[in-house]
């Protein structure tokens, strides 16, 4: 019996872009020497789709044969979002840890950066590839914000969005949550521990990303003794993941778009491109109650699909088959889609 042969790596197109201008910023101001980083995978006769992700998302979305992308469970030949079928194109987030313009180690004066700032250097992207109208965006958690924001501003430019786990505002307790992540960040910052600072930032975040249940299910079994003293199973696992944030990503961009994600809003009336929105029950920083919100105020046809997930917000990262069944209409169906 033949084996069958590992699909070809798609073609990879990548670069930064240099901005020859200051950009402006949506709370005021101007970024000079602003540098976007971009990657494009498929096809180059292919519609093109941007997918953009969490604050920790960068450019690299997809496998591409040599490097596994972080959205690598979902995209690719013949996967959830079939990157057969369509180029993808993924940029590093200004303010970030990756390739585009962000705040350096110990630097405190970075600016404050918005989702709409975020959509403004897409569209550049977009345009310095001459990619036309783009026939989706699909942005999941702060991606989802962003993709909003891109609707709202340019909705000759993107045929449609797909927005998970992101509505048109911050939820106040989420908020709530990630003002003390950052005040830790910066306390360590202040008394030279930075990267400690970001790893117990993001072991508390950890706890708001997934659901209660999934935790019972996980981590319900007895402490232990480390080092003298007991350490509980869920205590392991998030300074674990703690551990290893810390060692990839810069404390002071953690801040930066963290902050980015509470000062989001966008006004819902306003946009009119067509929206299908994935909302999950069990997310803690997102409230199902926010999306159906949001789907009621939208100005244009929406549908709103809502999912059960024991990984409550992180659904987006491991729900392939739902996501699956969410893109295969999402992509297909006509513009109206109330």
């Amino acid at each position: 019996m033949n084996a069958v042969p590992e699909p070809a790596p798609a073609a990879v197109r990548e670069g930064v872009l240099e901005l020859e201008q200051p950009l402006p910023l949506h709370f005021g101001g101007r970024l000079s020497h602003v540098r976007i980083a971009w990657r494009l995978v498929g096809d180059p006769a292919a519609p093109v789709i941007a997918v953009l992700g969490g604050i920790s998302a960068g450019r690299c979305v997809v496998d591409n044969g040599t490097e596994k992308g972080w959205w690598g469970e979902i995209i690719g030949p013949g996967r959830a979002l079939d990157s057969s079928r369509y180029r993808i194109l993924g940029i590093d987030f200004l303010g970030g840890s990756g390739g585009s313009t962000g705040p350096s180690t110990g630097q405190v004066d970075f600016p404050s950066i918005a989702s709409q700032d975020q959509a403004e250097v897409l569209r550049r992207v977009a345009e310095h590839l001459k990619l036309g109208s783009l026939a989706a965006i699909v942005g999941a958690s702060y991606g989802g914000m962003v993709a909003l924001a891109f609707a709202e501003r340019w909705p000759d430019r993107v045929q449609r969005i797909v927005v998970i786990s992101a509505a048109h505002r911050a939820h106040p307790m989420a908020t709530a949550w990630r003002s003390v992540q950052r005040a830790v960040v910066r306390f360590g910052a202040q008394n030279g521990q930075g990267t400690e600072g970001l790893r117990l930032a993001r072991a508390l975040a950890m706890a708001t990303y997934r659901s209660p249940t999934e935790f019972e299910q996980r981590f319900s079994g007895p402490a232990t003794r480390v080092d003298g003293r007991f350490q509980f199973p869920v205590e392991s696992y998030l300074l674990a993941r703690g551990d290893a944030y810390a060692a990839t990503y810069i404390p002071e961009a953690f801040v930066c778009l963290s902050e980015s994600i509470d000062l989001h809003q966008v006004e819902p009336s306003n946009i009119q491109v067509p929206t299908w929105l994935v909302a999950i029950i069990e997310d803690q920083l997102v409230p199902v109650s926010d999306m159906r919100q949001l789907k009621q105020a939208l100005g244009g046809p929406v549908h709103l699909t809502e999912l059960s997930s024991l990984y409550g917000h992180d659904a987006f990262l491991k729900e392939t088959q739902a996501l699956r069944e969410v893109f295969t209409h999402a992509l297909s169906i006509p513009g109206d889609v109330k």
